[in-house]
């Protein structure tokens, strides 16, 4: 059967549903992965089950998932190594002194405070949204622990600000992908398109605006509030019934004794990362350009060209080798130590790399039914221009929400969205707005969207609690968008 129809939404629909039913993460994918081969071999349930395990094998044959799989497992070495040099617990020493300075000014005024600078750190860090959500939940978590805010709230704040800051400011791999859907599509000047659709991009800035609202107002609503309610009130970080995405060997590991807390041991290697991000994508990507007429317009054109998996590993490697250097130099650790410190982390990481390997593939399972351009060919006919960009938002925002990935809709939407607005003589700009921000919003939205599932690690959060405490506000956000693209589907 080539064209499965309603069938292939089925799948990651019933994921979904399993997994913020049963809250069993693992169970829900491989169930949504077996079934979606089940239908794709026509109902034959010994050729669909050991199809869905060739699948899950077949992951590794994308260079850039395995890439994506081995930076999850590692991100754990760096953990360890930042918590047990004590450079967290140096730099949780000068945010307690920021913490004390406030505090002094008005009493409570530091749980604000503390948590507009998680925001800021994450749309800092628009580098990469991997190393946004990971750097923010590793920095605060023990801030946040000792003001008593719910590990729910870091998720929130560290998932909010790493894929709507990353699509704002495109500098980096999300500019690069995007740029290249536009080439495809034949467009002209496709970065001056990108920058242009920015001030359309409604969903990103409502999102970030949310938190700001959420932050220096103090009121939450749904489970956010009965969250920080139970924190306040009991002391409880995470519910009873919680299962964090983060081994409390990663959490709780005692720094070494004997040494001087640094902040620096910290602030190094996860700088050393960051930093590393543009400059891996310049290199992966130099070799690629070969119409530049300046070193500048190299570079440039050389990052937009960039691998941004290849980018994001080798930044992590840097980062866990200068870390290296730098606790050997001041005698904290002997080779063996750190040696077996990479191992350690990598195995209590396991876990969520398990978790990545099943995302992608349910979601080639979701390509090979045809998942996404099944929604988006079904809504072609009965489309009109003032409420295109509207449908366009919202039938992105299903495809992400049923994938997981914001930038495979990105792919599938790009090349049917762009078409049918010059078909109907809409605004181009603002339909590429509506493709991206509807992308991350179903992201956002999405318990299968590997951005949130870093987003909880990092954090040390349930991940199902992450995503139904995270999703009032998102569906905010996306009302109010899908409400300003119809008032200027009519206007323009």
């Amino acid at each position: 059967m080539d064209n499965y129809g309603w069938l292939s939404i089925l799948p990651p629909i019933i994921a979904i549903v399993l997994a913020l039913r049963t809250k069993q993460v693992y169970i829900a994918l491989l169930f949504g992965i077996w079934f979606s081969w089940i239908i794709i071999n026509d109902w034959n349930f010994l050729t669909g089950t050991l199809s869905a395990i060739e699948g899950m094998v077949n992951v590794f044959k994308s260079e850039g998932n395995t890439r994506t799989i081995m930076f999850s497992a590692l991100v754990g070495a760096l953990l360890l190594f930042i918590q047990y040099s004590k450079g967290v617990e140096g730099f949780i020493n000068q945010l307690n002194k920021v913490i004390a300075y406030f505090e002094k000014k008005q009493t409570g005024y530091s749980r604000v405070i503390v948590q507009l600078l998680a925001l800021l750190t994450g749309i800092l860090l628009f580098v990469e949204t991997s190393i946004s959500s990971l750097t923010v939940g590793t920095l605060y978590r023990p801030v946040f622990d000792k003001l008593k805010i719910p590990r729910e709230k870091l998720a929130y704040i560290a998932d909010s600000s790493s894929a709507p800051s990353s699509i704002l400011i495109p500098f980096n791999a999300w500019g690069a992908f995007i740029m290249g859907l536009l080439v495809t599509q034949g467009l002209e000047n496709p970065f001056g398109l990108m920058l242009s659709s920015i001030a359309y991009n409604f969903y990103p800035i409502l999102a970030i605006a949310i938190v700001v609202i959420v932050i220096v107002s103090k009121k939450d609503i749904g489970p956010m509030a009965k969250a920080e309610k139970r924190t306040r009130e009991t002391g409880k970080l995470l519910n009873d019934n919680s299962k964090p995405m983060l081994s409390s060997e990663v959490t709780s590991l005692a720094p070494k004794e004997g040494i001087k807390a640094k902040a620096y041991n910290m602030i190094i290697p996860l700088a050393t990362m960051v930093f590393m991000m543009p400059i891996n994508l310049v290199y992966t990507g130099w070799g690629n350009v070969t119409d530049a007429v300046s070193t500048s317009d190299h570079i440039f054109k050389a990052i937009g060209q960039g691998s941004g998996s290849s980018s994001v590993l080798y930044a992590v490697l840097t980062a866990i080798l200068v870390a290296m250097v730098l606790y050997r130099s001041q005698k904290i650790m002997k080779t063996k130590e750190m040696i077996d410190l990479v191992l350690k982390g990598i195995s209590e990481l396991m876990p969520l790399a398990l978790l990545m390997l099943l995302a992608f593939a349910i979601g080639d399972a979701c390509n090979e039914l045809g998942t996404g351009k099944f929604v988006a060919e079904w809504s072609k006919d009965w489309l009109s221009p003032e409420f295109l960009p509207a449908i366009i938002f919202v039938i992105s925002s299903f495809i992400a929400f049923s994938t997981g990935t914001s930038w495979g809709t990105f792919a599938i939407m790009m090349a049917i969205a762009i078409p049918m607005a010059e078909v109907h003589q809409a605004p181009i700009t603002l339909v590429i707005a509506a493709t991206l921000g509807g992308g991350i919003f179903g992201d956002h939205c999405s318990p299968i969207s590997d951005t949130s599932i870093i987003s909880s690690m990092s954090s040390a959060s349930d991940h199902i609690d992450h995503v139904n405490t995270q999703l009032p506000y998102a569906l905010i956000g996306g009302i109010a968008t899908i409400i300003l693209y119809l008032i200027l589907g009519f206007a323009l």
